[in-house]
């Protein structure tokens, strides 16, 4: 059976972000793929990067990257990193849950790529990046809520072209190190939204993660975010 793991961040358990993870993961469930969930508020996640990732003697200068390699030869990763990187490499389908703030990830939700997209796990030391990094063969796609109106967003409008917005997220993360990035599942200001406008916003989720297999996967040129069929 395939597995996903839907990484979440949002504070609040009953929010709209909240609500289209769930309805994400049911969709999943119905196709038959196993879900597992990291709720990284309910976790109580650390997102700081630092000295406390790793169990073996830190000797010297502090290099983050040289550690991490030396965790992954010797099996020295702290327990929570060491969890979420199992979680990660059980993982088909890779999907970050989040309200976009500041145009990008929640800070929580970018302390986890810090932390679990380890050099010599995910790229870098023996493994490679981009087609070859550690996680090729898999697909990862984002699925998340904005506060700006969708007409907002595009060539010319105030917010910027949604491509661009993403391309350090789906470009810079997911597919540097290997993944297959398919199209992303965006929200639109569902706060401004009526409760009948929200329920169709839920049931666009539901459809969009029913039928995964027909989504676009995403390539880039120059920046520019293009299905690949």
């Amino acid at each position: 059976m395939p597995h996903a793991l839907i990484v979440h961040a949002h504070p609040e358990p009953d929010s709209f972000c909240s609500a289209q993870m769930r309805e994400a993961a049911q969709a999943l469930e119905a196709q038959g793929y196993t879900v597992e969930i990291s709720d990284l508020y309910g976790m109580g996640w650390n997102p700081e990067l630092g000295r406390d990732d790793f169990e073996h003697e830190l000797v010297g200068h502090f290099k983050p990257q040289v550690e991490q390699v030396k965790a992954v030869n010797h099996g020295t990763f702290a327990p929570d990193v060491a969890a979420e990187i199992e979680k990660v490499q059980r993982a088909d389908l890779l999907v970050f849950s989040f309200p976009m703030w500041w145009f990008s990830l929640p800070a929580l939700l970018k302390g986890w790529v810090d932390r679990v997209f380890a050099m010599g796990v995910a790229y870098g030391g023996s493994v490679g990046r981009f087609e070859t990094g550690g996680f090729q063969g898999r697909r990862a796609m984002l699925l998340f809520t904005t506060g700006s109106t969708e007409d907002m967003f595009g060539s010319g409008a105030r917010d910027g072209e949604m491509d661009v917005i993403l391309f350090h997220i789906q470009h810079g993360m997911f597919c540097f190190v290997g993944y297959s990035v398919l199209a992303p599942v965006m929200s639109f200001s569902p706060v401004r939204k009526t409760p009948e406008e929200r329920e169709k916003q839920l049931r666009q989720v539901r459809e969009a993660f029913s039928t995964l297999d027909a989504r676009p996967v995403l390539s880039w040129n120059t920046g520019q975010a293009v299905p690949s069929h």
